[in-house]
């Protein structure tokens, strides 16, 4: 994975306080100063983009609340895509550990090609998360987190999964605009 953030929060060394683990049990294995960057808690977020994506290799621009606080920590997916399902475009709510909300998440087919650039949005305000792509309306979710959340992108490769080893995915954002 390769990505950046626009904030950070963990505990100290050894602690299992930390950020989106992706198994039980993790610990921090070096502690990190909280930064509060770009942390809105509502707005819009609106993100160009284009890719060139393996079956191994997944693209992603999502918002994740920092866990300052244990239950901070759902995430509004603006959307990711996988190589081997490019067309469909995944949006939504990620609960995670966020007793407050729910999983409400869906990859819809769009008629699009990553390849080319599109607007990816999403409009975030109290109770809801309208998603859209090239200024068009995809979805809505009538819930959406209260709390600061920090802004994500990454590109992933699954190396255990088949596809051309030497392929270098390629995500490529040539224009974020946000009205917070």
């Amino acid at each position: 994975m390769s990505g950046v953030q626009s904030g950070v929060h963990s505990g100290p060394a050894g602690s299992t306080i930390g950020q989106q683990p992706f198994r039980d049990g993790q610990t921090v294995r070096e502690a990190q100063a909280t930064q509060w960057g770009w942390t809105p808690a509502a707005g819009t977020l609106e993100v160009r983009a284009r890719m060139d994506l393996s079956p191994r290799s997944m693209a992603s621009v999502w918002m994740v609340g920092l866990e300052d606080e244990p239950d901070r920590c759902g995430e509004i997916c603006v959307f990711e895509v996988f190589g081997d399902a490019p067309t469909a475009i995944g949006m939504g709510i990620k609960h995670f550990r966020d007793p407050a909300l729910r999983w409400d998440f869906e990859a819809p087919r769009l008629a699009i090609d990553v390849r080319e650039p599109h607007l990816y949005a999403a409009d975030w305000r109290r109770g809801r998360v309208e998603f859209s792509v090239d200024g068009e309306r995809v979805r809505s979710v009538e819930q959406a987190p209260d709390y600061p959340m920090q802004f994500m992108v990454a590109v992933f490769d699954f190396p255990a999964k088949p596809g051309p080893p030497d392929h270098e995915p390629l995500f490529a954002i040539d224009r974020v605009r946000v009205d917070a």
